[in-house]
């Protein structure tokens, strides 16, 4: 299905691009930082997935459309700032309130849950248009239509990014997770973390919301 030569290339490409650091491995760096190794893999899966959907798309078209046309490319994308400011500031709370008493165990039960952590990796992925914009401009100079299915190979090369990316991030949380698992049982460090990560969060929103469909 691919010239070799021009795997070996998109390869090398690939890995170059999975270690530049970016919006995504701040993200699971942040996440398994201030919430553990478990936090930071579950988070790698959702990017997995918001990936995922990105690269579908570009196969289909569906992104090229998306990019071609301004009020769909701002509605994804302010969606995608909101949400991330929602995250910011539910971090920003918890570090405001501590940890301790009925209130904070609510709030740890939260952030704790699998789905809900699941769906911040996901969604911050997904619904960051800068992505498919990446794929839009760098999956098609590897796409041959004489060598069969062009859909096809979309998902493959799109596989071939996401996987190793997702390894990549998920060792990168289990590093993060453990090299702070200590600093997260004193209080202080914790409720700092989250600050941290909420303010990180809320610079990823106004980063997200500065993004333009061309250029």
């Amino acid at each position: 299905m691919f010239d070799p030569q021009l795997l070996w290339l998109y390869a090398g490409a690939a890995a170059l691009l999975i270690l530049t650091p970016g919006p995504d491995t701040f993200l699971v760096a942040a996440t398994s930082a201030a919430d553990g190794a478990r936090a930071g893999v579950l988070a790698s899966l959702g990017v997995f997935v918001g990936c995922l959907i990105h690269i579908l798309l570009v196969a289909v078209g569906v992104s090229a459309l998306i990019a071609a046309t301004p009020w769909a490319f701002d509605a994804i994308k302010i969606a995608g700032a909101i949400y991330l400011v929602w995250i910011g500031l539910q971090a920003l709370r918890s570090a405001w309130r501590g940890y301790g008493g009925e209130a904070s165990q609510t709030v740890a039960r939260d952030r704790s849950s699998a789905w809900a952590l699941f769906l911040r990796g996901a969604l911050t992925n997904a619904l960051n248009p800068k992505v498919a914009v990446f794929f839009i401009a760098f999956l098609p100079q590897f796409v041959d239509p004489s060598r069969g299915h062009v859909v096809a190979q979309f998902i493959v090369l799109g596989l071939i990014f996401n996987v190793p990316g997702t390894l990549y991030l998920m060792a990168l949380a289990l590093i993060s997770g453990r090299a702070t698992s200590a600093l997260r049982r004193q209080p202080w460090v914790r409720r700092a973390l989250d600050a941290l990560t909420g303010l990180f969060f809320i610079g990823l929103a106004a980063h997200l919301a500065r993004t333009q469909a061309k250029g």
